[in-house]
């Protein structure tokens, strides 16, 4: 779609490979340090690529003055030369220079002399940065980052800005291909609105690109200073409202779609609520009421239900399926992986039995008649309610009359993905769940268009879990006590990081613990890893549900939504390598029947800060969004919602962490300029869509395209 972009950006969206100087020896580089794998690196991609330093060169004191171990730059004059000894010592080249306070050694390796003659020609002023070390008392500078004559000194910044760098490409060198990347920027209109512009004291976009890679001192480049310049503030605001804009014409279009009413008379729901052998908490009856409003309205739904584990989002997600059925529409749940959906399935069949409905799953597993069986009485209408996999959004499946799509764990599938299924009937509501608890924030910037259910309770009965962490140095005393558990009837799952041994990682692997736990409780043991097939990992997780076996050694499949009520033990190896959510997500594992549950957390020590403290954390408190919270401020936006795996727009510039002020003010600019021009035809509107081109938001755009 990129010859919808309006060609004043065609300079920025060029390949970083046309930039004088890059060629075909640096153009990989670039690729690997700010690139993707689908497309070689852009000028654009160069110019968000920001310094996290500055050294200053301006010339500053003296030999004697100048501070041991910090970057330097002096005017000095060649005394002499000291070459290397003859051939095969590994002794260095030494060029002795000197200012009026003393002198100090140049050290270079492997130089050659004729090279070393002509940098710095003996009687001359050259001027010299770098570190100073004192060895056996005298003072050395090795490999000087610069060695320069008066004319050259004259043309290089006062402050050089310092880049993250890869292998084979320098700072310095990125600063070279930095220069013209900046002369690329055309004179783009402004989006931002100017008397917020000038209450915020920004400049323009051109100038603070311009600025930001051209510090004035040393400590206005340092990241500290950055996140609160008002420099790199403009540029954070631009892409976050760039992503809430986009976020907003999803949320006006779905808004502007005909809808229709998916709910009936209310008492096929009520019936359903009765047969139910609980009752609802209250979280679970006010999301519940929340979406019964919006499948009663017109409009099109798109809400995000929110539930911390355990919490009971299948039962609202099933009720919520009934309100469609009750209005003779067809309802469908779409889940991540086949587990989760034949999960899905088992326990939803008798509810759909006590309620007269019928209901069928499909994954990419069901071949033959069977499958051609059920899609035929899925576009028949004989089928209520389908569950399934990212099958239910190929071509072939064909619905007679879909009110409502429900799709597990989003930030498992893509927009795009969600917007198929929404698509295969007239008007379709969608209720998108998830159980990973996400901070405030991160709602806004990634589920914006959406309305939010939360549910923070867990059903009554549930016992709290006791989380106790365990140096895995103590591993014998960990198998005698499960020997003793799993006497007692109880279940146990034990988690490892890696499927099989590796080389690189010192990690205890799934198949290694197996055989090792298989030598004292033999054929009591399973295993399930995501390299194994699908219809082997069923197996191996029926066997376990079942009891025949009663410790489930595994990888992190087990993660999300697989429920096993005896399963009241949960040993996590490794912990300190995992992700504060992706260990809450585990732990949720066991605890989902009566029985007292236990987590161990086994950890190799000795633990660095940041893992210490996520593993305190873990032990401290249950409450998935505290743990979210502490995740978003230990590790990040991209890693707590698996944003480098499914596609979800990360920041560059942007830090969710320091800029939560200007999220809170771009949701508002999003919505109020969508109220005000929902086309974006005014000024301020056409050269928004050029912003929304700029950060890549592309698909919104289409959206307006598409009326």
């Amino acid at each position: 779609m990129s010859s919808l972009r309006p060609s004043i950006l065609d300079p920025l969206f060029a390949p970083a490979s046309t930039l004088p100087g890059v060629g075909q020896r640096f153009a990989p580089l670039l690729d690997r340090l700010v690139g993707t794998p689908e497309r070689p690196a852009r000028i654009i991609d160069l110019l968000f690529h920001l310094p996290h330093s500055g050294i200053s060169r301006e010339v500053k004191g003296s030999i004697s003055d100048a501070p041991i171990g910090e970057t330097v730059t002096l005017a000095v004059r060649v005394v002499k030369h000291i070459p290397s000894p003859p051939i095969k010592s590994r002794a260095p080249y030494r060029v002795l220079v000197e200012d009026e306070t003393g002198d100090i050694s140049l050290v270079f390796f492997k130089a050659q002399k004729s090279w070393m003659e002509k940098l710095l020609p003996v009687g001359e002023v050259r001027y010299i940065s770098g570190k100073i070390e004192l060895r056996d008392g005298h003072r050395q500078m090795v490999h000087p980052d610069r060695v320069l004559d008066q004319a050259k000194m004259e043309a290089l910044p006062a402050v050089e800005a310092v880049y993250g760098q890869t292998e084979g490409i320098s700072s310095r060198m990125l600063a070279k291909f930095m220069k013209p990347a900046l002369e690329r920027i055309p004179g783009l209109p402004e989006w931002q609105d100017d008397a917020w512009l000038k209450k915020q004291k920004w400049p323009a976009f051109k100038d603070a690109l311009f600025q930001i890679h051209n510090p004035e001192n040393a400590n206005q480049a340092t990241l500290e200073a950055q996140q609160k310049s008002p420099i790199r503030k403009r540029l954070a605001y631009d892409e976050i409202l760039a992503s809430q804009l986009a976020l907003a014409l999803v949320r006006s279009r779905m808004r502007r779609l005909p809808g229709q009413v998916n709910a009936g008379d209310g008492k096929m729901l009520a019936k359903a609520i009765s047969t139910l052998p609980f009752k609802l908490t209250e979280g679970q009856a006010s999301a519940l009421k929340d979406i019964r409003q919006d499948l009663l309205s017109d409009k099109r739904m798109l809400r995000l239900l929110q539930g911390d584990v355990g919490s009971g989002k299948t039962v609202v997600a099933f009720l919520t399926m009934i309100c469609a059925i009750e209005a003779g529409k067809q309802a469908a749940l779409m889940a991540p992986t086949e587990i989760l959906a034949r999960q899905h399935y088992e326990r939803l069949l008798p509810l759909a039995e006590q309620n007269g409905l019928k209901i069928a799953i499909l994954t990419g597993r069901d071949k033959g008649s069977s499958r051609k069986k059920t899609l035929a009485e899925l576009e028949s209408g004989e089928i209520d309610l389908i569950i399934g996999t990212h099958a239910l959004f190929q071509d072939t499946v064909i619905f007679h009359n879909l009110g409502i799509a429900v799709v597990d764990e989003q930030h498992r599938f893509g927009v795009h993905q969600r917007l198929a299924l929404s698509g295969k009937g007239q008007a379709v509501d969608v209720l998108v769940m998830t159980a990973t608890p996400i901070p405030r924030t991160l709602t806004l910037t990634y589920f914006g268009d959406m309305d939010v259910s939360i549910l923070n309770e867990k059903p009554a009965g549930r016992k709290p879990i006791q989380t106790r962490l365990v140096s895995i140095d103590r591993l014998d005393e960990v198998a005698a006590a499960l020997g003793r558990a799993i006497a007692a009837g109880n279940l146990v799952y034990w988690i490892c990081p890696l499927v099989s041994e590796s080389e690189v990682l010192d990690l205890t692997a799934a198949e290694e613990r197996y055989e090792m736990l298989k030598q004292f409780f033999g054929d009591k043991v399973g295993l399930v890893h995501g390299q194994m097939k699908n219809a082997d990992k069923d197996e191996a997780m029926a066997r376990f549900v079942a009891g025949e076996t009663k410790i489930l050694v595994s990888t992190t499949v087990v993660e999300v939504g697989v429920d096993v009520p005896a399963a009241t033990i949960m040993v996590i190896e490794h912990a300190e390598r995992f992700g504060l959510a992706q260990l809450h997500q585990l732990r949720g594992r066991i605890g989902r029947g009566s029985e007292e549950s236990t987590c161990l957390l086994l950890y190799k020590g000795p633990l660095g800060e940041t893992s210490k403290a996520r593993l305190e954390m873990m032990r401290d408190t249950e409450d998935g969004f505290k743990i979210a919270e502490a995740d978003l401020r230990l590790r990040g936006e991209g890693e707590i919602l698996g944003t480098r795996q499914s596609g979800l727009p990360g920041f560059q510039i942007a830090n969710l962490e320091v800029d939560t002020e200007l999220l809170e003010a771009a949701r508002d600019d999003a919505r109020l300029t969508i109220e005000r021009d929902e086309e974006l035809e005014s000024p301020r509107g056409q050269a928004l869509r050029t912003l929304l081109y700029l950060f890549e938001r592309d698909s919104a755009v289409r959206l307006i395209r598409a009326g």
